[in-house]
């Protein structure tokens, strides 16, 4: 039986503006970094996906290497677009990205205009898309003048493959530098992608005062710092979770005292009527320089949990004061 998204889909569901652009982005987005690949369930990704549609997210998250394999992700994902979205397609903002290892030779890697053209070639290919609507530089190349990385960015804009272009991974100094390349090339640079959470504040050193100032969107990826903040850590390290595979979430990074602060956080999480899932989630979310808020799932439970975070969330001062005492 053919997919119909629900006619319900953007009743319940906030859209934020990006930056100073034109575009409104779901409060929540899907990032296809793990569980969408050639190695996971593809009935599984299917539901996934089309679930999230369901709810009112529209923002799907890619990139060149994500998987495993290596590209797997945006295969599969060009496949549930054809077989369940292909009537969708202007409804998605799709975005992928380059700058991480994807292939061999000198030319697979890292930021110049021949690899990030390249790659977005082939993810166009693999997604089966004319265009994707944002097109990141995925880390800073201090061996590619940052010139030639912004020129390919507005190059792939004006070739018409990409709507938006973005960057991840870089520190304040490289953000402000790239905004004032691309700004004189007139594209101007939509949205940063930074790791942040309560247990990574690195972009509060500068970074958010760098987009806020220049009306740059913002989009955190890994809110739940890899699954530790959620009730899966609360006794230590579960059997057949991340820190076990050692894969993104490294088991020294979970110490005594990382539990006993998600220990407390969670008890903070159920006074305030929420998972701590949910709590993170909306933590993030607090500051009004975040456009949306990048999660990770392997069920469509896991997208209705987090997506619940929008019952609640404003945080009282207190609630903030004695989060920072915990974390301090």
């Amino acid at each position: 039986m053919a997919y119909i998204p629900s006619s319900a889909r953007y009743q319940s569901m906030p859209y934020k503006r990006c930056g100073n652009s034109g575009l409104l982005l779901p409060a929540i987005s899907l990032g296809l970094w793990q569980n969408f690949g050639d190695v996971d369930d593809f009935a599984n990704a299917t539901a996934m996906i089309t679930h999230a549609f369901d709810l009112g997210i529209t923002h799907f998250d890619l990139a060149n290497n994500y998987g495993p394999s290596p590209g797997s992700a945006e295969t599969n994902f060009g496949k549930i677009l054809t077989n369940e979205l292909a009537g969708y397609r202007d409804e998605l903002i799709i975005s992928s990205k380059a700058g991480y290892t994807m292939w061999e030779g000198p030319y697979g890697d890292w930021g110049s205009r021949k690899y990030l053209i390249s790659s977005l070639d082939q993810s166009l290919k693999r997604m089966g898309l004319q265009y994707v609507d944002i097109f990141y530089s995925h880390r800073y190349d201090p061996n590619t003048p940052l010139e030639e990385t912004m020129m390919a960015l507005d190059q792939v804009v004006r070739q018409g493959k990409a709507l938006y272009v973005g960057i991840s991974n870089y520190g304040p100094a490289h953000t402000q530098r790239a905004i004032d390349i691309l700004k004189q090339l007139g594209t101007p640079l939509l949205i940063h992608q930074p790791k942040y959470s309560m247990f990574e504040r690195t972009p509060e050193k500068g970074l958010l005062d760098v987009l806020g100032q220049n009306g740059v969107g913002c989009i955190p990826f890994s809110p739940l710092a890899q699954g530790l903040l959620t009730n899966k850590y609360l006794k230590g390290i579960p059997e057949h979770s991340r820190a076990t595979r050692s894969v993104s979430l490294k088991p020294e990074f979970i110490t005594d005292e990382k539990i006993a602060k998600v220990q407390k956080l969670n008890e903070l999480a159920v006074k305030r009527g929420q998972t701590l899932a949910q709590m993170a989630l909306a933590w993030v979310l607090r500051d009004k320089r975040v456009t949306t808020v990048l999660i990770g799932a392997s069920s469509t439970k896991q997208i209705d949990d987090c997506v619940a975070c929008l019952q609640n969330l404003p945080f009282s001062d207190e609630e903030l004061k004695y989060i920072e005492v915990i974390l301090e």
